[in-house]
């Protein structure tokens, strides 16, 4: 009993890290070859330019935010994370790009206004954590320009979570985008173990 309410601790962690059990979790997220992969992944399809403004929801320990600021080299970019914890380790990631990048502590259910509309929002395994994940995909939508583009993406993390877990969550994520009114869906799979879906799509305007 005591080792299934340690382990149900630090599942915890990955969902809203705090002290020392959020920093374990922060290492672990920074450190796992998988979670690397899959951030950089997800970024290439997002096809980030330049002068863009781009928003990660969730972004953890900071990786895709390093990346996505490599891209935006004369844009912004923005990052919202409910956890301090993780807010100060990508503070640290990112310090060589810190010029560009903002970073905000703040649940996804209270965003900030980011002044002009941003151009992409990406979210890497956390929407499934938002509150009324509808809801929040339609004000997102709200904060990007028409022709803006959106990326979800879920890698299952579940106990045997496999091709199919993962083929199930694209169609989640799909539904989801389309229930918020974003059109241009597609899917892309990475081959990873378990696979990452990611589901991308466009502001109508």
């Amino acid at each position: 009993m005591a080792m299934t309410a340690l382990k149900q601790r630090m599942i915890g962690q990955f969902h809203h890290p705090h002290g020392l059990g959020g920093r374990v979790a922060g290492w672990v997220m920074a450190h796992r070859a998988s979670n690397r992969q899959r951030n950089v992944w997800v970024v290439s399809l997002l096809d980030v330019r330049p002068e863009d403004r781009v928003l990660e929801v969730g972004f953890g320990p900071g990786i895709a935010l390093g990346e996505l600021a490599a891209r935006a080299t004369h844009g912004r970019v923005y990052g919202v994370d409910h956890s301090a914890v993780m807010v100060e380790r990508a503070s640290r990631r990112t310090r060589a790009v810190a010029d560009r990048i903002e970073l905000i502590n703040a649940p996804v259910d209270r965003l900030p206004s980011f002044g002009e509309p941003l151009d992409a929002v990406l979210a890497v395994n956390s929407s499934g954590f938002w509150p009324d994940p509808p809801q929040r995909l339609r004000e997102l939508r709200n904060l990007l320009r028409p022709g803006g583009r959106i990326a979800l993406a879920s890698q299952p993390r579940c106990p045997g979570a496999n091709r199919d877990t993962t083929t199930r969550a694209a169609g989640e994520l799909r539904d989801l985008l389309m229930q918020a009114g974003f059109t241009g869906l597609r899917v892309e799979t990475l081959d990873l173990d378990p696979p990452v879906a990611c589901v991308l799509g466009v502001n109508p305007g």
